[in-house]
């Protein structure tokens, strides 16, 4: 997942989506209170971690690390807690890629012309979303963002209510 920030709302929403992905209670999904349990299998759990080390290597700073993170009681799972790479780099692979693991990219655009041009450089447009106050601003994104759905000032845009993925 890429999260593209506009003019100052960046040292903001880096801060507090900092804070909520630091905050996670990662642990087996039937515990009580868990909010995020393991990847799948050893190589996803490799293949994620390698893929924010690239992040790194391509200057990338990783603001919140979620490898080699153990689990008490549950040392073998596969787990990987929530990363934030930050400043990733637009041309970079790891902006490119879909991690599928719980990483968020955030990189940041001056003005929403940018932000656009950010989000359609991506080879994968399954959705996009904007947040914001002007309705200007909500509509040039609408029209001008290559997605497959477009949410306005919602976190997941479905075609229908509870039908939010499919692929």
């Amino acid at each position: 997942s890429v999260a593209v920030t506009v003019g100052d709302a960046k040292p903001i929403f880096t801060e507090h989506i900092a804070d909520a992905a630091s905050s996670r209670k990662v642990g087996y999904g039937l515990d009580s209170g868990v909010e995020m349990g393991p990847v799948i299998t050893k190589e996803s759990q490799e293949r994620i971690e390698g893929l924010i080390a690239k992040g790194a290597q391509e200057g990338a700073n990783v603001l919140v690390d979620g490898r080699g993170k153990r689990v008490t009681g549950y040392e073998n799972g596969y787990f990987v807690h929530p990363t934030i790479l930050d400043d990733v780099n637009p041309g970079g692979e790891i902006a490119k890629t879909e991690i599928f693991g719980p990483v968020l990219s955030l990189m940041h655009a001056t003005d929403v012309d940018e932000a656009i041009a950010l989000v359609n450089n991506r080879a994968y447009g399954n959705q996009a979303s904007i947040f914001t106050s002007s309705g200007a601003v909500a509509r040039k994104f609408r029209h001008e963002v290559d997605a497959g759905n477009v949410g306005i000032n919602i976190g997941v845009a479905a075609p229908m209510a509870y039908f939010p993925f499919s692929g």
